[in-house]
């Protein structure tokens, strides 16, 4: 029976934490394997086609260090057929190239069924910049 999405979100937020302490291996295991798939990373860019994406996961996770705190604020999701998201915030606490950091991003991402099983083909990410206080 195929995981459900809710399921599998559970899985993806468990992989986001490790990826975030800088260990790939979860997110390598449900990122798309074949075909279209994008990466918009929080410092400006692009990354496009599957294999491409999962080597930037790779490289891009050594910058992270143990013990990151991370969780999803999810503002919205859904899932219909083989095609699913999830859009919301992202909370980091942790070390990033060695610095202590605190981050919260705007994300945005998209999952396709690949042999059965959810696969991120798509992320967007960038910071997400509290709103500016009322003027009088």
């Amino acid at each position: 029976m195929p995981q459900s999405f809710e399921d599998f979100m559970a899985e993806r937020e468990r992989s986001s934490t490790a990826y975030s302490s800088g260990d790939p291996e979860p997110l390598d295991e449900i990122v798309a394997t074949k075909g279209a798939a994008t990466f918009f990373p929080p410092s400006g860019g692009t990354a496009c086609g599957a294999e491409i994406v999962r080597e930037r996961y790779r490289r891009d996770a050594s910058a992270f260090s143990p013990g990151a705190k991370n969780r999803f604020e999810i503002m919205d999701s859904g899932a219909s057929g083989d095609l699913a998201f999830w859009t919301g915030l992202q909370h980091f606490e942790g070390r990033l190239g060695g610095k202590e950091m605190r981050m919260k991003l705007r994300v945005t991402e998209l999952f396709r069924r690949e042999d059965g099983a959810w696969k991120l083909v798509h992320r967007h990410a960038d910071p997400a910049a509290d709103p500016p206080a009322p003027r009088n």
